[in-house]
């Protein structure tokens, strides 16, 4: 078994990583650590987990941790893990960071959306997360930077297209629409119920400091320099995240040649579930599990190509690929304790 620990664990990102792992059969739920609920059992944080999991919450003490578990997850506020990961990685473990801090190798480019790096020399050896696109190297890693949930929602339909030259890289538009579980569990008058119940709007349109992020992965893809135009947006819906993206093909690409070559690009990827023609993609069909459905259709007036995905936000858009990145990290199959089953209805 491999012992895992989960660093954040009272947050909706580190509840589900909680969640996922206690039905995992080859890892074991070492500890959990919260600073707001230190000495509180984790079932009485989160009645749900009552009969599953009894862990208390820990403070935060690397030594202990080291002792417990071969494996962290850091579910902690960018620009706090990495004041933790160095002493972690120097003690001999694998970490996983679901926070940005450790999603770029540039150090330049994560200061630019966040502040300056404090260990930037870790920047030149983690590994992006994106579990069906670096699933190599990360098999290899100490280190691996979990995706956004909105990088993960708008590059996987868009890597295969860039890497094939079948799209025009300096047309592409994202729009996408999260759940409020994706602001956090942190009080904020934006996340308010009466502020979201019966509302829909965009938010830090074209300043999200998740387009960065997606800039870095398409540019590192289409080998030039990219930049997409992102427009997220806030629904009063609990979790779930749907993307619609704009694209333009290249002359003489039409819709076959575009199924080609998503069929080919995720054919033995076990989560990505590519949708018939005619079909859309739904955030209720994907929920609870670390799928990501994507749908393709063209605009026959402006031959514009639209590509469609939806992931739930908190699983495969964080603590669910997080697991999946620990699956190929050990050597076990990546599909092994996240193979439940979306609820129908």
């Amino acid at each position: 078994m491999i012992r895992v620990a989960v660093i954040g664990a009272t947050g909706y990102a580190g509840a589900e990583l909680v969640r996922i792992l206690a039905g995992h059969p080859q890892m074991e739920l070492a500890a959990v650590t919260s600073r707001q609920y230190t000495g509180i059992p984790i079932d009485q944080v989160f009645p749900a987990l009552a009969g599953t999991v009894s862990l208390a919450c820990e403070a935060y003490a690397p030594e202990r941790i080291a002792a417990q578990a071969q494996a962290v997850v850091l579910a902690l506020p960018h620009q706090v893990s990495m004041t933790v990961v160095p002493d972690l990685l120097d003690r001999g473990l694998r970490v996983v960071d679901l926070s940005a801090d450790f999603r770029f190798n540039d150090p330049d480019l994560y200061a630019s959306a966040y502040q300056p790096h404090l260990v930037p020399e870790l920047l030149t050896e983690t590994v992006y997360g994106l579990s069906e696109i670096y699933g190599e190297r990360i098999a290899g890693a100490r280190l691996v930077g979990n995706p956004g949930c909105y990088p993960t929602c708008v590059t996987l339909p868009l890597i295969p297209l860039v890497r094939q030259g079948l799209i025009a890289t300096d047309r592409i538009i994202a729009d996408a629409k999260s759940g409020v579980s994706g602001a956090g569990r942190s009080v904020s008058l934006a996340a308010h119920f009466c502020e979201v119940h019966e509302s829909f709007k965009p938010y830090k349109v074209a300043e999200h400091r998740h387009n960065p992020e997606m800039d870095m992965v398409i540019s590192r893809e289409a080998e030039t320099p990219t930049h997409l135009t992102f427009v997220p947006h806030l629904i009063p819906m609990s979790r779930g995240m749907q993307a619609t993206i704009y694209t333009q093909p290249r002359h003489g690409v039409d819709l076959a040649n575009v199924w080609q070559c998503l069929g080919e690009a995720y054919e033995t990827a076990p989560f990505v579930r590519l949708l018939k023609p005619g079909q859309v993609p739904s955030t209720r069909s994907v929920r609870g599990t670390n799928y990501c459905d994507i749908g393709v259709c063209v605009d026959p007036i402006n031959g514009q190509l639209i590509l469609m995905s939806a992931i739930d936000n908190l699983v495969k858009g964080a603590s669910g690929q997080a697991v999946q990145n620990l699956n190929l990290m050990f050597g076990i199959k990546e599909t092994v304790g996240l193979d439940n089953i979306a609820y129908p209805v």
